[in-house]
């Protein structure tokens, strides 16, 4: 081989090896413009622990104004609540309406037509304002009458006039009211018998004798379940014109108070025979204390009673209340028996004294 020819075949070599490492270079290291290419890609994305800054950030300040609208309405509502409460404890339906109408003419306000402009538009102002608390209290009445009425259905007599007129030929009658439980019967529970009911000794002969001179009410804070049939087996005679039970009563501090004022009847001629009579009942100067029965046999209150009953029936006093107040403290059937014979006693003397003199 010549020398020109291998020195042609050697440069040719070395210009293949040249061009391929060139080219491989250019493969292998990426262009400027890739390489800004793929760093903008990169920056334009959001960082996943800054998107849930910037969320966390949005939806708070989105709940703020909700936050506040919502306990504002806490606090007004609460505040509402805090004043209707006070009010009703404080003052009556009628004290309240009447404060109201100062409310109501500040909201019906008209300026006059010789004031000025400025005047005109205060005015109208200060109606429309205090048109607000006007509407709140009249819906604060209206609820509050509402549940009052209510109330009352539970807690006052079932009726104004419990017991209808008495007929004109029986105006001067008196009424015996009389308590039930402890004063006429007994009622008692035991595992054994459960509930029984017993009569008080001597209450036949007391309801038949009393009748001829008084009307006989029975005045019960029992229901009328336990009521009526008690009395038609105590009272198979009909002595007793009239019952009344719990929904006749009057309820306060929850205790039921029988309420005479409702009887329809002149308080100066009624009596009220009670086992608890002034703790039972709203009228204390009509009350008559006789002692609470608990089965005792030897019992004879109920008998005691009649003559002194008897007597006023008899003898029909002005105001039976002005006589009961003479007996207070003192055991009425004793204290009228003493009474008794010490009248008898000076009858006796005055007759005596009589005969003297006409010798």
């Amino acid at each position: 081989m010549s020398p020109l020819v291998f020195r042609s075949r050697f440069i040719s070599l070395l210009k293949n090896r040249h061009g391929r490492l060139m080219s491989s270079d250019l493969a292998s290291t990426p262009s400027k413009d890739a390489i800004n290419a793929s760093q903008k890609l990169v920056s334009d994305q959001i960082p996943p622990d800054a998107q849930t800054t910037s969320a966390t950030s949005s939806s708070s300040s989105s709940s703020k104004p909700w936050n506040f609208f919502k306990y504002s309405l806490i606090g007004a509502l609460t505040g509402a609540t805090a004043v209707a409460g006070y009010a009703s404890y404080a003052y009556s339906y009628d004290e309240i309406e009447e404060k109201a109408k100062a409310l109501r003419r500040s909201a019906s306000h008209t300026a006059m037509d010789d004031v000025s402009g400025v005047d005109k538009v205060q005015g109208m102002l200060y109606s429309t304002i205090m048109t607000v608390p006007a509407k709140l209290v009249d819906v604060y009445l209206d609820l509050r009458k509402t549940i009052e009425e209510q109330v009352k259905g539970y807690t006052e007599p079932n009726a104004e006039m419990l017991l209808p007129d008495l007929h004109p030929m029986e105006r001067h009658v008196f009424t015996l009211v009389l308590d039930l439980n402890e004063t006429l019967v007994y009622s008692d529970w035991t595992r054994e018998r459960g509930w029984q009911t017993f009569k008080r000794p001597g209450v036949d002969s007391f309801l038949e004798h009393l009748a001829q001179f008084y009307e006989i009410v029975i005045y019960s804070d029992q229901s009328n379940m336990y009521v009526d049939p008690v009395i038609e087996r105590l009272d198979p005679k009909h002595c007793i014109r009239y019952r009344l039970s719990r929904a006749a009563t009057k309820y306060e501090n929850g205790k039921h108070y029988r309420d005479l004022s409702k009887l329809n009847r002149d308080p100066r001629k009624i009596i009220y025979l009670s086992g608890h009579a002034f703790e039972s009942s709203l009228q204390p100067e009509n009350s008559v204390p006789i002692k609470p029965w608990k089965c005792e046999t030897d019992d004879t209150a109920l008998l005691d009673f009649i003559p002194f009953l008897e007597f006023v029936a008899r003898n029909s006093p002005a105001d039976i209340r002005q006589v009961l107040e003479s007996y207070k403290g003192c055991d009425i059937p004793t204290e009228f028996i003493r009474r008794s014979k010490e009248h008898q006693r000076r009858i006796q003397e005055q007759k005596q004294q009589g005969r003297i003199w006409k010798r």
